[in-house]
């Protein structure tokens, strides 16, 4: 089918209730506003729905699929406008960058996962369209970011939904406009629940030198003695968070570099987190997109949250930490970089196939 695409404008969502902007077969687009003034598409399809701010990063703010809800616990009720992500902590999902990414270092100047997670949006849309796994829906938009003497880029993140599936397809382009070489970090910085008893299966062993825990404490966590004693026994014995059944284990965060995982023939590699319900949570990509991993699991009384996979063009420790390491990539005049990640909720007839690939992968 040609593709249909509809413009949004900020003024067309209505400051109460709901309004349907488009229908296609099991899908319904709505949109809404919360009461904080951010505009919000709400896009429902057979299997459930998700809440996406297209003016906002173009954050996947919430997800429900199958009766279960995704995100994060937190003590956000509503996403809000902020000079950065720590203001609006509460989405399922953010792109995490791009000139600047991770927790600043000392020596670092820029916010928490860089400009991008509430970057205003130029202009959004919506595409209804086909290709060979079917009918889908895409939400898209293009932010320009132009600094005088500076980086120059236009980011084009994408949404996909299909009509039967709870899985999501998230791109992030980011174009260099600049006549020079641009440094460019990014993650898709995605926050699953935290899940009592769920298993992580991940295509690379739980040894020290594969599944490796971050030792660095970042600035908004202060260490004690015990903290520290746990970080040698975890970074000792990996194994202990495959299942997570210490809950206080996570209070404050813990880090995790998952190294050189696995991959299928077709170059693209997963991490699932199986849930005590049989069903299951589900991230893949290409380690040729995103060579990093990391696992960032923190549950306390204000945040629940199991990011068990976060693929990434860098570790998260700022900029000066990351250059140092030679982990900030450059992206060349008039270059685009695209990463592509697909993640969601898969059902317990869904779940079988996906441990049996990653099982190959480890194998392999």
């Amino acid at each position: 089918m040609t593709p249909i695409e509809l413009a949004l404008t900020p003024a067309a969502f209505p400051d109460r209730g709901e309004q349907v902007i488009a229908r296609a077969g099991a899908i319904t687009v709505t949109g809404f506003r919360y009461p904080t003034g951010i505009e919000a598409l709400r896009i429902a399809n057979a299997r459930g729905q998700v809440v996406l701010l297209p003016y906002l990063g173009q954050m996947i703010w919430d997800a429900e699929f199958d009766g279960r809800r995704l995100t994060m616990g937190n003590g956000f009720v509503a996403p809000r406008a902020g000079a950065s992500i720590l203001q609006t902590y509460g989405a399922f999902a953010y792109h995490a960058g791009v000139l600047r990414n991770g927790t600043p270092g000392p020596s670092d100047t820029h916010p928490l996962h860089g400009e991008m997670p509430v970057a205003r949006m130029d202009s959004a849309g919506l595409i209804f369209g086909a290709d060979a796994q079917g009918d889908y829906v895409d939400l898209t938009g293009a932010c320009e970011y132009v600094m005088g003497f500076g980086a120059h880029y236009i980011a084009r993140p994408r949404v996909r939904l299909r009509p039967q599936s709870a899985l999501i397809e998230v791109e992030m382009q980011v174009q260099n406009l600049s006549a020079h070489p641009m440094e460019l970090m990014y993650m898709l910085h995605a926050n699953f629940d935290f899940v009592a008893g769920a298993r992580i299966v991940q295509p690379a062993p739980f040894t020290p030198e594969r599944t490796q825990v971050r030792k660095t404490v970042p600035c908004h966590v202060t260490p004690s003695a015990e903290f520290l004693a746990l970080l040698d026994d975890l970074a000792a014995n990996p194994d202990r968070m495959e299942v997570l059944s210490e809950p206080g284990l996570y209070a404050p965060e813990q880090v995790f570099y998952i190294r050189a995982p696995g991959t299928d023939a077709e170059g693209r590699t997963g991490m699932l987190m199986e849930l005590p319900d049989g069903t299951g949570f589900s991230v893949d990509w290409r380690p040729e997109d995103l060579p990093f991993c990391v696992r960032w699991i923190l549950n306390d009384g204000d945040a629940q949250v199991a990011a068990f996979a976060l693929p990434a063009t860098c570790e998260p420790e700022g900029y000066a930490a990351e250059k140092a390491k030679g982990h900030v990539r450059l992206l060349a005049p008039g270059q685009t970089a695209r990463f592509p990640v697909t993640l969601g909720l898969l059902s317990g007839a869904e779940l079988a196939p996906a441990r049996a690939r990653i099982d190959a992968m480890n194998r392999g």
